[in-house]
């Protein structure tokens, strides 16, 4: 019915000819007193004639408008289907279209290229990096002290940095690496509180841990990043008490830490881009991505990411674990 109201919109000048023409022909005959068949049957001639015109052309234009419909859900690559012009004027367009469309490809290459580039230059940067800080870390393990903890501390965080920036880049790819399994969710944790360890030791933390006795379908390497990005958080933001790590039912794993919290006005955009809120302000090293990569990565592995903190009485993060369905970008 919409295509019938918009066909009669696109043909109505045509329609007000006819019209004008019938009135013409009907004056006419009048004007000359004819008989009444010699008027009505050369009109009922010239309907049918002007009815069987106009429904061959409102089928022509029905099937040109499934094309174009058919070409916009498709994508932009698929111009060159466009249907034929029938006049000099949906030529120009036609022509204008295919030089949109030109113009939108060129672009689009010169950005994927741009694009690989740039991720070539950061993953041999990535992996280049990790040779001196492994450097280090072997140059420390032999001493034991305050200050070497604080350096294998650090180190981690450069770590951390690093896989953040590649976890970044990999997420506006147009293909993901994701491999789902069942996995022992304590077989991801476990490397992630051991990453961290130093940084507990260092703050005098109290870490609250048992075996978690769960499997869940995931991707391991997106997952331990989730996990350490957390921890890493709740680690970071607790100055003493205890970070806790315990399963809720029927498969929710929560991280809870008794540190600073987040305020309430904060607490709705924690997990947009770049949003620090007050404590990120306050912590000059905050940026603003870290809780918005773990909200996209559980999004992208079916799992579903919430907080809930008060200021001044700490924070928990609930990863539902229970995989509805898996989204890939």
């Amino acid at each position: 019915m919409r295509f019938f109201k918009d066909y009669l919109k696109y043909r109505k000048k045509s329609v007000y000819m006819y019209l004008l023409f019938v009135a013409i022909f009907l004056l006419t005959f009048s004007l000359y007193h004819l008989p009444a068949p010699a008027v009505l049957y050369p009109a009922a001639l010239c309907a049918l004639i002007a009815i069987a015109f106009a429904a061959a052309d409102y089928r022509r234009e029905k099937k040109r408008r499934e094309t174009l419909s058919g070409i916009k859900e498709a994508g932009i690559e698929l111009c060159e289907k466009l249907p034929e012009a029938i006049s000099g004027l949906e030529e120009s367009y036609r022509e204008m279209v295919f030089a949109f469309c030109g113009e939108y490809m060129r672009a689009a290459e010169k950005s994927r290229v741009a694009y690989e580039e740039m991720m070539n230059y950061y993953t041999l940067w990535a992996h280049q990096i990790k040779t001196p800080i492994a450097s280090m870390r072997l140059q420390l393990q032999n001493e034991d002290s305050e200050f070497s903890r604080k350096l294998q501390s650090d180190l981690g965080r450069i770590e951390q940095y690093v896989s953040m920036v590649l976890t970044y880049l990999r997420l506006g790819s147009d293909s993901t690496d994701y491999v789902f399994r069942e996995y022992d969710l304590d077989d991801i944790v476990r490397p992630a509180v051991k990453k961290l360890s130093g940084d507990f030791i260092g703050k005098k933390l109290s870490l609250e841990y048992k075996p978690l006795h769960t499997t869940v379908l995931t991707d391991e390497k997106w997952l331990s990043f989730v996990i350490e990005q957390l921890l890493t958080n709740a680690v970071k933001y607790t100055q003493n008490g205890t970070v806790s790590i315990y399963m809720e039912p029927p498969k929710t794993l929560c991280i809870k830490d008794t540190g600073i919290g987040i305020a309430p006005e904060d607490l709705p955009r924690v997990f947009e881009q770049g949003y620090t809120g007050f404590n990120g302000r306050a912590d000059m090293r905050a940026s603003g991505i870290g809780l918005y990569l773990c909200r996209r990565i559980t999004s992208n592995l079916g799992h579903k990411l919430t907080a809930e903190s008060a200021l001044g009485k700490g924070t928990t993060l609930r990863i539902d674990l229970e995989t509805k369905k898996r989204v890939t970008e």
